[in-house]
């Protein structure tokens, strides 16, 4: 049977609640081995495995994250909750980011809707009337688990983020998750046959940026193969691939599956395009030297080089994709790439791009126009 478990969220929450109760409870008083957590709207039972008093009024408490059956890199990671109470200010709670909670682009702990709606519910009503509950969240291996998935792509940067819209983490296998995307591409080429394909949330702004409509854009995940050969077999006539560098260089490599679980090869795909533009055998070492994209980029800039590697990339980009729809759907699509770095600033556009964007453009106006 498959096992179900618990977003981040939840197990930080509860380490959360656990610290509080500790610093109401007297010294004497036996730490919880678990703590009943409202995760709006059901409630779990989260194993604590450690909780202790610090002095009066702050207390430290320890979770491990269980996702259940779900792949996911968490698995086992402690959460740390660092709680005091301080004399009451303008707000009853203050909740922060620690070590290993990923920054936004704008320096914002990355804790989004979900987790702060279950921090009130949960730990509100248990804060004193002339109280303030300062709350740190600590992932002491965030940081380091974050350079093992495309966080900076999406804006996320230094670690990882509480992040969700339930508590439950409910296993979804490759084929079920693939469908969902392919059940959204079918919808969109209703309404347009030129589609714009967006990785990750900064993929949305970026075309929404550039001025292409929502009911063009699809959402791929990793699937950008499979979904490009949907997009022939739906006789598509123009995708446009918008995403960070560092995720879409793999197709540059011939690489249709950008799951880092499937392969990695981004760096490889780099460094031999810089040997496609005359760069120096420096320059290569530099990119596989690279901890990440975002790193060999810099590398790049520093040798003046990165313009014509990133102009080079996408255009390589654009040729291997539509020579995969060919072979895979016996068909052809127009195929343009735009890249762009972890803040969503365009790095690259090849010429097929530039065409596609104006296809979006007059779709867009003619539409303003019959509306009108």
């Amino acid at each position: 049977m498959v096992q179900t478990g618990y977003t981040l969220p939840v197990f930080a929450v509860a380490a959360a609640k656990a610290a509080i109760l500790c610093c109401q409870n007297p010294a004497t008083a036996e730490p919880p081995a678990s703590v009943s957590t409202n995760i709006l709207p059901d409630t779990a039972e989260i194993p604590i495995e450690q909780v202790a008093k610090l002095d009066a009024d702050t207390a430290l408490a320890i979770t491990r994250s269980d996702p259940g059956d779900n792949l996911d890199l968490t698995r086992n990671t402690p959460i740390w909750a660092w709680v005091q109470l301080q004399p009451r200010s303008n707000k009853p709670m203050i909740l922060e980011g620690g070590e290993g909670i990923g920054k936004t682009s704008t320096g914002k702990a990355a804790i989004y809707r979900y987790a702060r709606d279950i921090f009130d519910a949960n730990i509100l009503p248990l804060i004193p009337d002339d109280k303030t509950a300062v709350i740190r969240i600590i992932l002491p291996e965030g940081r380091q688990l974050a350079t093992r998935t495309s966080n900076e792509a999406f804006g996320i940067l230094e670690g990882l983020s509480l992040l969700g819209t339930s508590g439950i983490s409910q296993p979804l296998s490759a084929e079920d998750r693939l469908q969902d995307f392919r059940q959204h591409l079918q919808e969109t080429i209703q309404k347009t046959r030129h589609l714009a394909f967006c990785i990750g949330s900064n993929g949305m702004q970026v075309s929404a940026n550039l001025g292409i409509s929502q009911a063009a854009m699809v959402q791929t995940g990793n699937w950008l193969g499979a979904l490009l050969v949907e997009a022939g077999l739906r006789q598509a006539e123009s995708v446009l691939l918008i995403g960070y560098h560092g995720k879409l260089a793999k197709l540059g490599g011939g690489i249709f599956n950008t799951s880092s679980h499937v392969a990695d090869g981004k760096l490889e795909v780099l460094a031999a395009t810089v040997v496609e533009v005359g760069g120096d055998l420096d320059a290569v070492k530099a990119v596989l030297q690279s901890q990440t994209a975002a790193a060999a980029y810099k590398e790049l800039a520093k040798r003046h080089v990165a313009d014509a590697v990133m102009a080079q990339l996408a255009a390589k980009i654009t040729a291997k994709s539509l020579a995969y729809v060919q072979k895979y759907a016996d068909t052809s699509v127009e195929v343009g790439t735009i890249l762009f770095d972890r803040t969503g600033n365009i790095l690259a556009k090849d010429d097929n791009a530039e065409k596609i964007l104006q296809n979006h453009k007059d779709t867009k106006d003619t539409k303003s126009n019959e509306t009108n």
